[in-house]
């Protein structure tokens, strides 16, 4: 076991601190950071229209008039449905501080180039022209990520190259800082305009089809895969034994192709469709880290009932709270979960257990698929599946509890009567 450790160590940490580090993985989960309390409170308004009783829909549509969802969605529409631009501000401050570049600046660069790539759409009897919300949904989150990383990219290496207006340095910073930027921002919207002719003489016709149908579909396909999951579950998990944040360091790259399939299930909720995915990031939350990474409630709930050894006691009282919110850094490195062997089979097999029962039930009927409603991964399990899936979700994940905890007992046994025999020993040598 201890071979194997070390050969872990040695070849999955400098990867993991290699992910971590990346500038560009960083601004994606930083992008997703910021944009989570809009999602979070659009998708509050998204579960307002749809509470199962007569009487209170009937109620509504006295109140407000037939039209009354409509109204309760404009909230819903002006965040989960402009995903897109929220992600590209979050990551461009992100990007652009590590670049050097000036929140402002990031922003606007990005989002320009952006937009430079969303051709505009014509409306109405008069020939009016827009730009498609659509583009601005969860459709144009791939093409918002790649575009983000290039502008400022082009941005930078044009600005390192020192190809900027000088101002003197008695003109104010403010100003200085908007005409060092024009010729950076000049290169940056004239590759981006010349990507959007290009596009246009091929068969996508735009930019935005080209990554859908190449890029971000085929990766919600795979995110779409049972076996997907249970990869990045493995490898973070394994993170977590060496005390690296697994989620952290995977999160640049899974929680992109994530949202896009929660966001398809809330649109299709919404518009009172069959929901399409039934892997998504509120599935992977929810249902899979219960308590935190390594489903680590059933944990706390075993050493609270059955520890024996006074260390794990107390170390329940104190982890009990946070467990209860999913958080679970008192157990992770209270425990130990960390360097632990023992214990760390049962951090691994109790999510996967998780991940292919939950699917399992929610493929047959059992459960419902998750509706696509953001909710804060704080929220406490049973409160958390009532929302997302109703009365049987919440019942599932009370029994999964109850299942994560029959895989943690036998192994906790182990470690607390290790931890017995040495609170035992001081007395002994009396």
């Amino acid at each position: 076991m201890e071979g194997l450790m070390n050969y872990l160590e040695e070849r999955l940490v400098p990867l993991a601190r290699k992910l971590d580090q990346n500038r560009y993985l960083t601004a994606v989960r930083d992008g997703f950071f910021a944009v989570m309390p809009l999602l979070i409170i659009g998708s509050l308004f998204l579960l307002i229209p749809y509470i199962p009783s007569v009487a209170y829909q009937n109620f509504m549509a006295g109140v407000f008039g037939e039209n009354w969802v409509n109204y309760i969605l404009i909230p819903y529409n002006a965040t989960m449905n402009l995903m897109t631009i929220f992600v590209i501000v979050g990551m461009a401050k992100s990007l652009g501080n590590s670049f050097g570049i000036d929140d402002i600046t990031s922003i606007v660069t990005s989002l320009v180039a952006f937009f430079i790539l969303t051709p505009t759409i014509e409306f109405g009897e008069n020939g009016a022209k827009g730009l498609p919300v659509d583009n601005f949904t969860a459709v144009g989150l791939f093409l918002g990520i790649l575009t983000t990383m290039l502008s400022l990219k082009i941005f930078s290496v044009i600005n390192n190259k020192g190809w900027t207006i000088k101002m003197p340095e008695s003109v104010p910073g403010n100003v200085a800082t908007s005409f060092s930027a024009l010729v950076p921002e000049l290169f940056v919207f004239i590759v981006f305009t010349i990507i959007r002719i290009v596009f246009s003489f091929t068969s996508y016709e735009t930019v935005q089809t080209f990554i859908y149908a190449i890029l971000q579909r085929p990766l919600t396909n795979i995110g779409g895969n049972l076996f997907f999951l249970i990869i990045v579950v493995i490898f973070q998990q394994i993170l977590w034994l060496f005390g690296i944040h697994g989620s952290n360091v995977t999160d640049g790259i899974t929680k992109p192709i994530m949202f896009a399939q929660t966001a398809e299930n809330a649109a299709a909720f919404a518009a009172g469709k069959a929901l399409p995915n039934i892997l998504n990031y509120q599935f992977y939350v929810n249902f899979v880290c219960i308590g935190g990474a390594g489903a680590t409630l059933a944990l706390v709930l075993i050493m609270l009932f059955y520890a024996k050894s006074e260390r794990y006691k107390s170390l329940s009282k104190l982890s009990l709270g946070a467990g209860i919110f999913n958080i679970n850094e008192p157990v992770i490195f209270g425990l130990p979960v960390v360097l632990n062997p023992v214990i760390f089979i049962p951090f691994l097999i109790a999510p996967l257990v998780n991940i292919i029962l939950t699917y399992f039930v929610m493929a047959v009927g059992i459960v419902p698929l998750v509706n696509g409603i953001n909710i804060q991964w704080t929220t406490p399990p049973i409160l958390s599946g009532l929302i997302l899936c109703g009365w049987r979700g919440a019942l599932w994940q009370a029994l999964l509890i109850i299942i994560d905890g029959l895989i943690y007992y036998p192994f906790f046994r182990v470690i607390d009567k290790l931890e017995m025999e040495k609170q035992s020993a001081p007395s002994e040598a009396k």
